[in-house]
């Protein structure tokens, strides 16, 4: 049996032309059913539906065989265990610095003062920060980051941007480049050894499959 971790949303949804590249096909929804693993096409294939930040944790460990995680997700996981052989160019958004409009970022990085930064990040935010040999207090939020900066508990986030909205309707906006964001096909390395024959062809089909779309999109 070949089970993948995957997590319900933009993931799954563009996750599923590359599972039907690859031959797989969920029986059941997972936008309208309340089951957390789901049959497949193939008897020999399931998937799990997990939250996102656990699915490197599920394969890491062996209860999940292959996984599709975002680039945030792995770095802040650490990647231990994992083999990550194919950036699948999906889910794409951007790792970004945000603040509230007319804070002044540039003069606050000149003066070397302390900044208050709210995110889920931590670790990314923490590298991030050390580079440029800022100083920081970092903040853990799970949620609703844009509020940190509006109530005075944070200076700046760190946080997934997609199109900008959220941190327009916010009165906030993006003042630096963090990194580009987008989903991983992970494997648990004692899977690809013990399970190569049957794991092998999926990931040449999901390989496959990215090809296709990149040189679609050119």
């Amino acid at each position: 049996m070949i089970t993948i971790a995957l997590s319900k949303g933009r993931i799954f949804d563009e996750t599923a032309p590359l599972l039907a590249a690859a031959g797989i096909h969920s029986t059941e929804e997972p936008g309208s059913s309340r089951k957390l693993i789901l049959g497949t096409n193939r008897e020999d294939v399931r998937l799990i539906i997990v939250r996102a930040s656990d699915v490197p944790t599920y394969v890491q460990y062996g209860a999940a065989d292959i996984g599709i995680a975002g680039k945030d997700v792995l770095d802040e996981h650490g990647g231990d265990g994992l083999y990550q052989p194919l950036d699948l160019q999906i889910a794409k958004c951007k790792m970004m610095v945000a603040v509230r409009k007319g804070f002044d970022y540039e003069a606050v990085i000149r003066q070397g003062a302390r900044l208050k930064v709210v995110t889920k990040y931590v670790k990314t935010a923490r590298e991030h920060f050390a580079e440029k040999g800022m100083h920081v207090d970092l903040i853990k939020l799970y949620g609703s980051m844009e509020l940190g900066p509006l109530v005075g508990l944070a200076d700046a986030i760190v946080d997934l941007v997609s199109t900008g909205g959220t941190l327009k309707a916010n009165n906030l906006e993006a003042v630096e480049h963090v990194g580009d964001v987008s989903s991983r096909l992970i494997v648990n390395q004692a899977s690809l050894k013990l399970k190569r024959s049957a794991l092998q062809p999926i990931l040449d089909d999901f390989t496959r499959a990215v090809a296709m779309n990149v040189d679609t999109n050119k």
